[in-house]
């Protein structure tokens, strides 16, 4: 079984490589099992590898198609935009909600604002190439910049800010994976795929925070790519 599996993934590997380009089909596992002399479980279990690598993507009722390639976003101080650019894409945002709104108590905490004080909140799905990748809710210290939302969102929340003279100077994120709920599906045209990656993210400018964010990245667009260093001490920081 274990042979017939990795034949069988390594004949549709090849296949997507050097035959299909993103969005084809590729054939059903009746058409595979006939082909390839293996049994239909034995197809399925490789199909299934190659989904959760991110290879293929099935479409319920449809079948099973080449998926677009993922990102690997580098941890980094950057913006989506940036990110985006660097692969040669379009980024784009359609914005949900934008507005001026006394701070709740949890983003308050994080930005180090008094509960109530003004804060810019920013609601916005970010696309690439036309197709979207993230739902971001971002919040900034209105006194840092008053007339930010004036003549609309700008496309990138960081320049605007360095414009006003707050250059972001180092950040920190937190990275998780959960189930998209029904308005992320909604919003980031999910069909198959139903898992997301949440990063939350602070970025500064020396000690002062400059924006809170909230990211939701479609688990089917989006790898992490960390590079690794010798640790320095044997004992982790949350120890």
């Amino acid at each position: 079984m274990t042979q017939k599996y990795v034949a069988v993934r390594a004949h549709l590997a090849d296949l997507v490589a050097r035959e299909l380009t993103v969005g084809d089909a590729v054939p059903s596992e009746r058409a595979l099992t006939r082909q390839l002399g293996v049994s239909r479980t034995t197809v399925r279990q490789a199909i299934d590898a190659l989904v959760i690598e991110g290879v293929l993507e099935r479409a319920q009722g449809r079948g099973t198609f080449v998926a677009p390639p993922r990102a690997d976003f580098e941890m980094r101080l950057t913006t989506f935009g940036e990110e985006v650019r660097r692969r040669g894409m379009t980024p784009a945002s359609q914005v949900l909600r934008a507005h001026t709104t006394p701070c709740p108590a949890a983003v308050a905490e994080l930005l180090a604002l008094t509960v109530g004080e003004p804060a810019h909140r920013v609601l916005r799905v970010r696309t690439a190439d036309a197709e979207p990748w993230a739902v971001e809710d971002a919040w900034i210290p209105a006194h840092l910049a008053p007339d930010l939302l004036d003549d609309g969102v700008p496309e990138s929340l960081d320049q605007a800010l360095r414009d006003r003279g707050h250059v972001p100077t180092g950040g920190e994120e937190t990275i998780s994976a959960a189930d998209a709920t029904d308005s992320e599906r909604r919003l980031l045209a999910m069909t198959t795929a139903h898992a997301v990656m949440r990063i939350e993210r602070r970025t500064y400018a020396a000690d002062v925070p400059l924006i809170h964010s909230r990211f939701s990245y479609r688990g089917d667009r989006y790898s992490v790519f960390v590079p690794l260093g010798e640790a320095r001490s044997p004992v982790p920081r949350w120890a």
